[in-house]
């Protein structure tokens, strides 16, 4: 990634960083503190707060850095603390959204933290004066629709459209609040970024679902790969694009995505298959009537049923036009995450 930013050291400023801990937003507040920035990090438990400092202290290019990052303990769920973690900040980051590993019995149970956690965390912002928000959304809030690649930032989701999962729903609805929020209190200005697969180099070991799938080909234990596909991005692109999109206020009423190429599984399979070549890494494609067949005793199966077939593309112009991205090959994405997954073994 070539990213260049115009900063005067006068307009540093302090960051209400959501879900510090996840994957994307610990590289955001290693690169924000890294740019100058002060970085106030919410987290569900501050019992997590050196595993944050931890994973940032290696990579920061001044030490003294670490002073500028601190802690608050929010809940999407509830209110507590929420009016005070935005006192005193400039700009609003939110990251905060669940992540299923699987589809739950009621899909409220990721639907409404999503919605209500992004509301609470911009009533909190807008109570305190931040007028400067840049929200985590996800291509899947853009590409499940009926309209042809490559899919555009003016797409939406369609939440009845089959291959609507409830994660697609929960990022869909939680930034069409957003955008609804803003839109009634028009002195906010809102840039959201909508990532595709985030793959690449994890700051330590606590990543959570990001890199499953990198992790489950490596295991070697699926006989065949279903042809599914996804469009990804390495987690350096999704941190500066962030960073990029909070400094240029031209960006602000646009959602931009981030993505490099879109690949198959088999695609992908074949890609490390060959760099690891004693994992015995099944590059086969899964038959569509076995997995069908599978489907009927399998729920996890069954999820991915409707997405069989489809390989979203994405124009990414709008991106590398306002933000100054020339995003990371897709293919050392995931070797970086690749290459994390094995050292974690």
């Amino acid at each position: 990634m070539h990213f260049i930013t115009m900063k005067e050291p006068d307009m540093t400023k302090t960051v209400l960083l959501t879900g510090v801990t996840g994957f994307i937003a610990k590289r955001i507040a290693l690169d924000l503190l890294n740019a100058g920035h002060t970085v106030r990090g919410s987290l569900r438990s501050t019992a997590r707060a050196d595993e944050v400092r931890d994973a940032i202290r290696p990579h920061l290019t001044d030490p003294a850095a670490l002073d500028r990052l601190n802690f608050v303990e929010l809940d999407l769920t509830r209110d507590d603390g929420w009016p005070e973690a935005a006192q005193g900040c400039d700009v609003l980051m939110h990251t905060a959204s669940p992540f299923p590993m699987a589809s739950p019995k009621d899909e409220n149970d990721i639907i409404r933290p999503a919605v209500d956690g992004t509301l609470r965390a911009l009533r909190a912002a807008h109570a305190a004066g931040i007028t400067r928000v840049v929200l985590t959304s996800s291509a899947v809030a853009i590409e499940a629709n009926d309209k042809p690649n490559p899919q555009t930032p003016a797409n939406w989701t369609d939440v009845n459209n089959p291959r609507a999962s409830t994660y697609y729903k929960s990022k869909t609805l939680a930034e069409r609040a957003a955008w609804d929020f803003v839109a009634a209190h028009p002195e906010m200005q809102l840039t959201t970024v909508n990532p595709a697969l985030v793959l690449g180099t994890p700051l330590d070991r606590h990543y959570g679902t990001s890199l499953n799938l990198i992790e489950r080909l490596l295991s070697g234990k699926d006989p065949a790969m279903p042809n599914l596909g996804f469009a990804i991005v390495d987690i350096v692109d999704v941190s500066a694009m962030h960073i990029a999109a909070m400094d240029r206020p031209a960006t602000a009423g646009h959602r931009y995505i981030a993505a490099a190429e879109s690949f198959t599984m088999p695609e992908i399979a074949t890609h490390l298959a060959r760099a690891y070549p004693n994992r015995k890494i099944s590059t086969r494609q899964a038959p569509g009537w076995l997995l069908r067949v599978l489907a009927l005793f399998d729920p996890a199966i069954r999820t991915i049923l409707p997405q069989l077939g489809h390989k979203p593309v994405f124009d990414t112009s709008t991106t590398i036009r306002d933000l100054g991205v020339a995003f990371t090959p897709a293919t050392t994405a995931i070797d970086r995450a690749a290459a994390a997954a094995v050292a974690r073994d």
